[in-house]
């Protein structure tokens, strides 16, 4: 039987990224995004939910959204999505799941509500220890794809 865990989200950061390392010196970081949806009901009235995910990405990729994402600004993440358990202090056993990011893309305007307009972070989806993605803020990554009117032919 074949497997396949892709999760593909867009959404505002709930709060400012929380960058920590792991004890090998590789970065980490965690951030939470919420995702809404609208839609009519068939009474025609106006609905909304929100979902709420937390999410965390390593290496470089965690130092540019540390870098460069604030509370409230638009991203666009890849991943996938891992189950996680514990127990907490109260000896209760805990569960829940989370997206673990491969590949991001800043959303928005800079200076606006998504700074790192147009800017790739991770592509090609490397967030091994040694990634070196990096954005420019002229857009997109170099290594990425050329926009449509650089193609020399």
């Amino acid at each position: 039987m074949a497997n396949f865990n892709k999760v593909m989200l867009m959404g505002n950061l709930t709060r400012d990224p929380q960058l920590s390392y792991l004890p090998s010196q590789t970065p980490v970081v965690e951030f939470g995004l919420a995702i809404n949806r609208k839609w009519t009901s068939k009474e025609g009235e106006s609905k909304e939910e929100v979902c709420f995910v937390d999410c965390r990405a390593f290496s470089r990729l965690a130092e540019n959204i540390n870098k460069y994402m604030r509370k409230g600004r638009p991203l666009f993440v890849e991943g996938r999505l891992v189950y996680e358990q514990w127990t907490a202090q109260d000896g209760s056993k805990r569960s829940k799941h989370r997206i673990h990011v491969d590949n991001c893309q800043f959303l928005g305007g800079p200076g606006g509500p998504g700074a790192g307009a147009g800017t790739e972070a991770g592509a090609g989806g490397e967030t091994g220890p040694d990634s070196q993605v990096e954005p420019d803020n002229q857009g997109p990554v170099k290594g990425a794809h050329p926009p449509a009117d650089d193609i020399p032919f």
